[in-house]
């Protein structure tokens, strides 16, 4: 074999290697997947409490597949869902949407908004998400809106509790959950709720922001929440196996980028996590349209189940 037909043939299993690799990628962001945490936060004795937590669900009328899977999680029977954000990702949205989120209505909720619940995706270089802020740019092209307060509207009156930028208790299995939440930080749209006094005799502190930054995960933990949820990050969406985010779209850092975690210590059950707060970062269910791929980091939904202290 001459050094041209090695040549040629390295190149050729390159390519076809990078292909695989682009149709995995494809492949997985049909992969959904639950993953269950179990966070030891409740008052001693109780019993445990189910919060169903979803995210970037980006949804486009035509994913049936995805509509299907997020009216299954209701099979789950929670006891709270809370949703951070970033569900819709086409104009036409809404009514699939409240479709795939009818069966989990009828249970206590609470939910915040991300910047594509307010504007359609649009077209960006992949690139800028290496850079210390991808928000930056030098286009400034005026976004598409999506109907943001029609769906707070639909959720608000099925009794989820509205977090922008709002406090507010839900009641879940009899138990009171005192809730702190922002407007999407990455928009800029967030303004930390001034403390309104005791909230009365509460049985956990939450915090809720589609985003999660480090100005927001700061106020939240010095506010004396003892759960934070979050989304936006999608997990770094194009992971490396056995290393994993190579980006967050946010200044979290990249260990931070999905699952369950301490803020701003490690995790509270950890040596050295005493004075931190759990953090839950789900990668949520979808991509953008422009980008519809996932690698090493399947689309999730997360249960996490409350349970007492000790």
């Amino acid at each position: 074999m001459t050094a041209l037909t090695k040549a040629a043939t390295g190149l050729a299993a390159v390519a076809a290697a990078g292909l695989g690799a682009v149709a995995w990628a494809a492949a997985e962001t049909r992969m959904f997947t639950l993953r269950e945490v179990t966070v030891p936060v409740l008052p001693v004795g109780q019993p445990d409490l189910r919060v169903l937590h979803i995210s970037d669900l980006h949804l486009t009328p035509s994913q049936h597949d995805k509509i299907a899977w997020v009216r299954s999680l209701a099979d789950l029977a929670p006891d709270l869902v809370v949703d951070t954000g970033d569900n819709m990702a086409h104009v036409g949205a809404l009514p699939p949407l409240l479709h795939a989120l009818e069966p989990l209505m009828g249970i206590p909720g609470a939910f915040v908004m991300g910047s594509n619940d307010y504007f359609a995706p649009s077209f960006k270089n992949p690139a800028r998400y290496l850079r210390a802020d991808a928000r930056l740019s030098g286009v400034i092209k005026e976004p598409v809106r999506l109907p943001a307060d029609e769906l707070a509207a639909a959720l608000s009156a099925a009794g989820w509790k509205d977090l922008t930028n709002r406090r507010d208790v839900v009641v879940a299995d009899g138990r009171r959950i005192a809730l702190v939440g922002v407007d999407d930080p990455h928009l800029d749209r967030d303004v930390f709720p001034a403390s309104e006094g005791d909230a009365g005799d509460v049985d956990l502190r939450m915090g809720v922001t589609h985003a999660p930054y480090v100005r927001t995960l700061d106020q939240m933990h010095d506010d004396g929440a003892e759960i934070v949820l979050a989304g936006h990050t999608h997990g770094g969406q194009l992971c490396v196996p056995f290393y994993g985010a190579l980006v967050t779209n946010c200044d979290i850092d990249r260990g931070r980028a999905k699952g369950l975690h301490g803020w701003p210590g490690p995790r509270p059950d950890q040596p050295g996590g005493d004075s931190s707060t759990w953090l839950n970062v789900c990668a949520g269910l979808g991509t953008s349209p422009y980008a519809p791929l996932r690698f090493a980091c399947r689309p999730e939904a997360v249960l996490v189940t409350l349970t007492s202290s000790r």
